[in-house]
Parts: structure tokens; sequence; C-alpha cells
């Protein structure tokens, strides 16, 4: 078997792809491959792995020897699946690899932002503590978690431990019904749970359903100290509209892992507002990153080689 791992850098160099190459008879690595690398680094592979590399129709139909995609990740928007079904390739992405990696960041941004970490980190670097008349600063209102209440979007494995972990600080879960299929679904529909949501968190894949669900209605809805916190996708809340309640103090913080254009390499308006004083928190993507759940990638990854084998080989 001949593989190739297109983007190994999106792994990190401190994760052992040594099960990897057990499994494989020739494995090639690249750290990362530009769109027209593509073609001929993938030339007589039966096995790619990749990550967020693309792999359209076009470059798909000029490689008749592949015949397995294993996606390093959950998504597989990057990969052209009605081309892969029609052309016979078998795609395989890993699932929950990170759930406790992301549910730790979730609580962190949750935790920050309660407490207005963002600002009173500011207010200490500019020396507003030396200057206090007592001994502490309190001009930025915080919120106690205990009793009050979290509405989750997504009852996935993500959003129970989301759920768990939040319970333990004592509060109140709610998950709100699938977008899109509120009226098949026992669950509130978010714009019935949006108004006593004291922490929204969203956990959900990004789907048409699922776009722009946190937009202006919705955070009009919201309570004033209302915390949002997004780790799932960029464009699942609408961004600007999301920094506008926070600027107006509509929300009480805004805290998100993900863009919609990654990396922004032109910028966004919410990585610009740092500069501000607001209680925002932006992270690179980095939820996912602990190296645990990098290693259950490419443990996963391995799962998925030897069932396709033994589906396909017997």
């Amino acid at each position: 078997m001949h593989a190739v791992l297109l983007d190994a850098a999106t792994l990190g160099d401190d994760i052992d792809l040594s099960p990897l190459r057990a499994e494989i008879d020739h494995l090639d690595v690249y750290d990362n491959t530009a769109p027209e690398q593509r073609a001929s680094r993938l030339q007589g592979a039966s096995v790619v792995l990749v990550n967020k590399v693309v792999l359209d129709a076009e470059l798909l139909q000029s490689l008749p020897d592949l015949k397995l995609i294993c996606v390093l990740a959950t998504g597989t928007n990057n990969i052209d699946m009605p081309a892969a079904e029609r052309l016979g390739i078998a795609v395989r992405n890993v699932t929950a690899y990170g759930t406790e990696s992301v549910a730790q960041h979730t609580l962190m941004l949750m935790l920050a932002l309660a407490n207005r970490l963002p600002l009173y980190q500011r207010d200490v670097a500019e020396g507003r503590w030396n200057e206090s008349p007592f001994f502490c600063l309190l001009h930025h209102r915080t919120l106690e978690l205990a009793g009050k209440d979290l509405v989750i979007v997504g009852q996935g494995e993500l959003g129970r431990r989301v759920a768990s972990l939040a319970e333990a600080f004592g509060m109140h879960v709610h998950f709100s019904a699938r977008p899109g299929n509120e009226r098949q679904d026992s669950r509130p529909a978010l714009s019935d749970l949006a108004s006593k949501a004291d922490i929204l968190s969203l956990h959900c894949p990004l789907t048409d359903e699922t776009r722009h669900l946190v937009d202006a209605s919705c955070l009009d809805a919201l309570k004033p100290e209302a915390i949002l916190i997004n780790c799932a996708r960029g464009g699942i809340i609408d961004e600007d509209a999301a920094l506008d309640a926070l600027r107006q103090g509509r929300i009480g913080g805004l805290g998100v892992d993900t863009l919609p254009g990654e990396p922004p390499r032109n910028g966004h308006a919410l990585i610009s507002a740092l500069q501000e004083p607001l209680n925002l928190i932006v992270t690179p993507h980095s939820a996912w990153i602990t190296p645990e759940a990098r290693a259950n990638v490419v443990k996963l990854t391995v799962d998925n080689l030897r069932q396709w084998r033994s589906e396909n080989h017997g």
C-alpha cells in the first residue's frame, strides 16, 4: 500500500506517526502541500491522508490508483464527496478525537469571560490597579456560574461533555432543538431559550440551517450580561452583529475559536477589536490541539485504515 500524507504540519511535529507507518508499506510525508503540488505527489498512491488540503473532482479524476481518502479531522468539506463516490473512492474521517480538549477550551472561555479576564488584565497592564484608592478593582461586573443557565446548541458527545463540566460548577443546562428540525424535536427551539441564557455555547456543525444561527435577532433576545461562545465553526454566528452587540453592551462577553475564513489572511473585525477594551477572546482554532487529541487523530486513522483493509481485502 502506497500512501501520502499531504499536510502533516497540521498535526504538529511532536506527534508520533509510527503507528501509521506500521500500517502502510510506503508512506510519503509532506508538511504542507500547495494546490499545484497535489497531483504530482499523489500519482500512484492508493491512499491519501489529508487534513485541510482540498481534493476536488478534477484532481480525483486524475488519480486512477486512489482507493481511500483518510481525513485527519471530522469535517469533510475539503473533499468533493460526490466525485469520490462516483469514482469509487472511499472516504473515512475521524470523530470525537478532541472531546476533552475542546470541552476544556470551552470552559476556559466561559470562566475567563465570566470573570471579565480580558478587561481586568488590560486594567492591570495599564496601571489602573496601581492607582486604585483601595485594595482591588471591581468596576467590571463579573458573573458567578453557579445557578446560571447555560444553553447549548448541539447535544452530541462534545455538547454533553461541556454540559457535565458546567454542571460541576452548578449551572443549569438546557439543550436546544436541532436547528431546522424544531417541529419534530421535543427540545425547545433556540429562539425560545435565548432570553433565559446566561451563557450560549455552540457545538453544532456549520450547515445551511446553522449558518448565522446566532444573528441580530437572536442577539437581541439575549440578556445584556449574556456570554456567547463559539467553539464550533465560524459563520454559525454573525460575527459582525455579535461584535456590534458587544460594543453596545447588549451582550456581556464573546469568545470564539473559529472564524469563517481560516487562517484569516486578510484580517477580521474580531481580531482588530482585540485592541479595544472589550470582554472579547479570539483563539486561533486551537481548542482541539492538546497532544492527547492530536494523538487520537493518528490512532483513529489507523483504525480507519484497518477497517477499510478488512472490508476490501478480507
